[in-house]
């Protein structure tokens, strides 16, 4: 791997004697790491954890994600160790029985997204942004995969979240980079470092950070990330936030066979990950609270408020509410032809969101309506709240199930003209409609596998 100059001289000042340690480990293959989703699965075989990270795990080599039903069936998410850090920022710092407002900013693909809807309450509304629309349609499918139904998909600009000032206890702010510390992962990276690109990222971040600052409540907590090693995009933007803002820096506790590396400039504390010291890739995290008071979450009673969202229609509730586990917590609202679950403690905080940014994902989508019709969706299928005793239910295997996802013809000798809830390993997949002996395949087609299929398949046992 050849380093720019800059880049090498760049790491020198910072690294001083660890800097050989440090080439050796980028000439390493990179770890592979997943995230459980335990309210779907729990670890299939003895796996070594990610000391942050309580549902982390390593692999012992990568498999074929996508030829395991289970990672589409939102069991689990392939996700880089270092970034999992987030989970000790919001545990060290806030009251996660609690009920918060939180917001992803720059959310795409959905790593800290589910990480960060298996961490927060029930109660808590998560808002997962990513302004490049495409990529924000890979992120609502990631989140509806996971299936927490407090999680609300938008695709807006930072400046747009001015709109809705001082609503979030909780931004995490994952900033785009300059990428240094994906060199391993990524050599196309090294490739486009260059000092310019540092600096234009670090002004980058700086006006990213003055666009959703009005949207953070005074107290609330900032926890900022990149994937890159300089000063300039790391400590000095974090030094920067304090001077403009009053920010205060929050300390974390780290264990010492962790092999996180602690700085601090100007007093603002910051958090560093080295290949060579953890296992992982490069990384770099602040907590900074926002001055002033703590505000606790309110929103208006009046009921004669006007809402965005519409309820739906009594008749329209009774045929879908017994679809989802304790059908009384939900408010059920209806966009066009869509009826969705929204926990009832976030109707208010939903419609605000809803009345100021663009929305493509929210809650639980349940079934679109037509005429006197019913078809149920993906998101129903995928939620964790899913009542499966109100459907039927078939078990596929290996073959089948990728065959499914692939949007395949599948049969399975039944017959009938009933929705039918298909299965791998007893996790939901997704619906197909019985039209006498035939099976329609409702899979997303956007969502379908396109690989072809090996002529022999092997079980991923990665979890159960």
């Amino acid at each position: 791997m050849q380093l720019p100059d800059s880049f090498s001289e760049r790491m020198q000042h910072l690294l001083h004697s660890e800097f050989p340690a440090f080439q050796e480990a980028l000439q390493q293959a990179p770890l592979t790491s997943i995230r459980v989703n335990t309210a779907k699965a729990e670890v299939a075989i003895a796996l070594n954890p990610v000391p942050w990270a309580e549902a982390g795990f390593y692999l012992p080599e990568r498999p074929s994600f996508t030829l395991d039903p289970l990672i589409h069936a939102g069991a689990y998410y392939v996700q880089e160790a270092s970034s999992m850090f987030l989970e000790q920022a919001l545990k060290q710092v806030l009251d996660l029985e609690e009920p918060l407002q939180v917001l992803d900013l720059c959310g795409a693909p959905g790593g800290k997204s589910t990480h960060l809807a298996s961490l927060i309450s029930r109660d808590s509304l998560l808002v997962s942004n990513e302004v490049i629309r495409s990529r924000a349609s890979i992120l609502a499918e990631n989140v509806a995969k996971w299936g927490s139904g407090n999680v609300l998909v938008t695709s807006n600009d930072p400046r747009d979240f001015g709109r809705l000032p001082h609503f979030f206890d909780v931004m995490v702010v994952d900033a785009p980079c300059s990428g240094e510390g994906m060199f391993r992962k990524d050599p196309g990276a090294i490739g486009e470092w260059s000092e310019e690109n540092v600096n234009l990222c670090a002004q980058r971040q700086q006006r990213i950070l003055m666009d959703v600052w009005g949207a953070l409540k005074p107290g609330g907590i900032l926890v900022y990330s990149t994937c890159t090693w300089n000063e300039q995009e790391n400590e000095a933007n974090m030094s920067w936030l304090s001077e403009q803002e009053g920010a205060a820096s929050i300390k974390l506790a780290l264990q010492p066979e962790w092999g996180v590396v602690p700085t601090q400039l100007n007093g603002v504390e910051g958090y560093r990950f080295y290949p060579h010291r953890v296992q992982g890739e490069g990384f770099f995290m602040a907590v900074m609270r926002k001055a002033g008071e703590a505000e606790p979450i309110s929103h208006s009673k009046n009921k004669k408020k006007k809402y965005k969202l519409t309820v739906a229609g009594k008749k329209e509730k009774a045929l879908v509410e017994h679809w989802l586990q304790e059908p009384g917590s939900y408010t059920w609202v209806q966009h066009n032809e869509i009826i969705s679950a929204i926990p009832e403690a976030l109707f208010e905080a939903a419609d605000e969101v809803y009345q100021q940014l663009y929305v493509l994902y929210a809650g639980t989508e349940v079934a679109e309506v037509n005429g006197k019709k019913l078809k149920p969706l993906q998101g129903l299928a995928l939620s964790q709240h899913l009542h499966k005793n109100a459907f039927k239910t078939a078990e596929l295997d290996l073959e089948q199930a990728l065959r499914f996802l692939r949007r395949d013809e599948i049969t399975l000798g039944t017959s009938g003209t009933d929705w039918l809830l298909l299965q791998y390993k007893g996790r939901p997949l997704g619906w197909a409609k019985q039209i006498g002996n035939r099976l329609n395949n409702y899979y997303p087609k956007e969502w379908r596998i396109r690989m072809e299929l090996p002529q022999v398949l092997t079980e991923t046992a990665v979890v159960s």
